[in-house]
């Protein structure tokens, strides 16, 4: 996927970084491609100046403390952030691959066997975050991303202390993604402890396997309603029967009855070595997998040897909340910005949360903005200069970095193909 091009209004370098061009956005702000002095390839996320207030660098500071305490294969490296710069920023590792989600949407679920190979690698990987005391709270597709050397968790936005009841989030408010949240987390319950991030895996496990979620649901009221009532049990529809007896404890209502990770590490090594492979084989051909059918399409993708071809799978509503990025979170603000009716004849049902008799409480569920895909580092083609356009619509812009950039021949032309698309489609 090319990156888009860099708009006037867009910073050319922050913090050595040369910023390349746009990977996404969302509702707190944007993604860049980025490149430091050495030439390492960055993800550079800059938070957008209609949104910086105490409570943003509090909460931004707090993401980068996060970073720089966790580590691991499977986490997407820290690089360098600074937290009080009038625009903050922070710089990670940045991977040349889709996110878990695109994947399913283009090529369809995963069989058995890299489905399997998937939940052992994010269990492990997660197991390592708990070792180091710290939750992710917001793990998703869409925070899984599927690089040249295996998937890679990110965004730890929400990450917090296994042992901290204290939080930046208002009283009575979550925060998560719901399709994905346990129900203690989508009922308030405070802390939160480990078994959150099992039943996240199970969903993002499931989603692999089949292409759709636990619970399913036209609006995010009915969806809140259903991840808390005790009585519901998720969907597991067309998963893998080899998979059917770990996603049902791993989605399992109360967190005691949910598996520890290290279990679940075996179980899914277990359904790999049943269908005569190794732990070691199944991680190759993962990734050998996701490479292959992310450097194509899924018209012309040949079958992976000795792994069956799957249909796409289409893109439901749960899909559409899952990816809200700031566009959609404005045709869906009533939702994440009001409180769920509460009289008797409301058509949305009302959840309940913890709370004392004398405060009740206004539960106000917030649905957060999708990250942004990775970008491979190939640069776009580069289009014919139009007569009299300009070689680059940065031209008289001061960069915000003090002294000259150093950087590779190749990012300065990246960024000078990109700033040249950018001047040619302009409408002034």
């Amino acid at each position: 996927m090319n990156a888009a091009p860099l708009s006037p209004e867009d910073p050319t370098e922050l913090g050595g970084f040369e910023l390349l061009g746009r990977i996404g956005h969302g509702g707190m702000g944007q993604v860049y491609l980025g490149e430091s002095p050495g030439g390492e390839p960055a993800a550079v996320k800059v938070i957008k100046p209609s949104v910086v207030d105490s409570e943003t660098r509090l909460r931004f500071a707090q993401e980068i403390e996060v970073l720089k305490t966790i580590w691991g294969p499977r986490i997407a490296a820290f690089l360098d952030a600074d937290a009080e710069a009038e625009q903050p920023w922070l710089a990670t590792e940045y991977i040349d691959g889709p996110d878990l989600r695109k994947h399913i949407h283009t090529h369809g679920s995963l069989p058995l066997v890299l489905a399997a190979s998937l939940g052992a690698t994010l269990a492990e990987a997660l197991a390592g975050v708990h070792k180091q005391d710290l939750l992710h709270r917001d793990l998703k597709p869409a925070n899984i991303l599927l690089g040249p050397n295996g998937p890679k968790i990110i965004d730890f936005g929400l990450a917090v202390f296994t042992e901290s009841s204290a939080s930046l989030t208002a009283p009575n408010t979550v925060l998560g993604t719901p399709a994905c949240m346990a129900p203690e987390q989508a009922n308030g319950v405070k802390p939160l402890t480990s078994p959150v991030d099992v039943y996240a895996l199970g969903a993002v496990l499931l989603y692999a396997a089949t292409g759709h979620y636990p619970f399913q649901a036209d609006n995010i009221h009915a969806l809140f309603h259903l991840i808390t009532k005790a009585d519901a049990r998720p969907d597991l529809t067309g998963a893998p029967e080899e998979l059917v007896p770990l996603l049902t404890a791993m989605l399992s209502y109360d967190p005691q009855a949910r598996p520890a990770l290290s279990a679940v590490v075996k179980e899914c090594r277990a359904v790999i070595e049943t269908q005569g492979l190794k732990i070691a084989q199944a991680r190759r051909r993962l990734t050998a997998h996701t490479a292959h059918t992310a450097a194509t399409t899924v018209q012309d993708t040949p079958p992976v040897p000795d792994v069956p071809a799957v249909p796409a799978v289409p893109a439901t509503p749960m899909d559409a909340m899952d990816a809200m990025d700031a566009t959609d979170a404005a045709a869906f603000a009533d939702l994440t910005t009001a409180a769920l009716p509460q009289s008797p004849g409301a058509t949305a049902p009302t959840v309940p949360l913890p709370q004392d008799a004398a405060a009740p409480a206004v539960y106000t569920p917030t649905v957060r903005a999708e990250p942004s895909p990775a970008v491979p580092d190939q640069p776009p083609v580069r289009p014919v200069a139009a007569p009299g356009t300009p070689p680059a619509a940065h031209r008289g812009r001061e960069r915000t970095g003090p002294g000259p950039l150093r950087t590779s021949a190749q990012a300065k032309r990246v960024a000078q193909q990109l700033r040249e698309t950018y001047a040619q489609r302009a409408k002034f």
